[in-house]
């Protein structure tokens, strides 16, 4: 069984993949993270993020263990890869590893921007989680405090915008709910809310997988 989760940052739809892969015993793919990984190694040698064919290099050698580097994690690695994201070369160089992953025998869990509509479009769920600007950078804000990082709530909501109309508007697949995707709004749900809502989407899709199985 493979979970498609998309959505845009902070929405929530990491946690939501997490809680289910642990749930369900299937690996997990943060691919955001993959973005993240190229554009910290761009950065590590001095590259310019609009070097397109510096990126794809970056990119198609991009190693598996990069991915636990916790400089990922950090606000300024976001919106660096939102940058490199939006080249079309850099993308096709990890499609490759994102739906090698997804064929992992058993299934999988992969979150990200275009998972239901370009990775894994015969995903057997596909889930767009999403939240209301203000609530994500409220989120955004609080983890980075929890990390002991700084964080101004105004400059966060700014960038949410601005990462948010560069991923829609990009022309190489740009964010948006795929057609048969469930929408799952998290602006006013808690985890275990929003966990819940999200195994009540996804129940119909395990009984179609469990009786294709028997």
């Amino acid at each position: 069984m493979i979970l498609a989760i998309d959505g845009p940052a902070a929405s929530g739809k990491g946690t939501l993949a997490k809680r289910l892969a642990a749930h369900f015993g299937l690996p997990h793919l943060d691919t955001g993270l993959l973005y993240r990984g190229v554009a910290m190694a761009l950065l590590d040698r001095g590259d310019a993020l609009s070097d397109e064919a510096a990126a794809e290099r970056a990119a198609q050698v991009l190693a598996p263990a990069l991915l636990d580097d916790p400089r990922l994690r950090e606000r300024a690695m976001g919106e660096a890869a939102s940058v490199v994201a939006a080249q079309p070369r850099v993308r096709a160089a990890l499609i490759a590893f994102q739906r090698a992953f997804a064929a992992t025998p058993g299934g999988a869990v992969l979150d990200g921007r275009d998972i239901g509509t370009v990775i894994c479009p015969e995903a057997d769920v596909k889930l767009f989680v999403t939240a209301s600007p203000e609530v994500r950078a409220m989120r955004r804000a609080l983890e980075l405090r929890t990390r002991g990082q700084p964080a101004d709530e105004a400059e966060i909501l700014a960038d949410i915008r601005i990462r948010d109309a560069r991923d829609a508007g990009r022309a190489d697949a740009p964010l948006r709910a795929a057609p048969d995707a469930e929408l799952l709004d998290t602006s006013d749900l808690s985890i275990d809310e929003v966990f819940t809502k999200a195994l009540a989407l996804i129940a119909p899709a395990i009984r179609d997988c469990t009786h294709t199985r028997a």
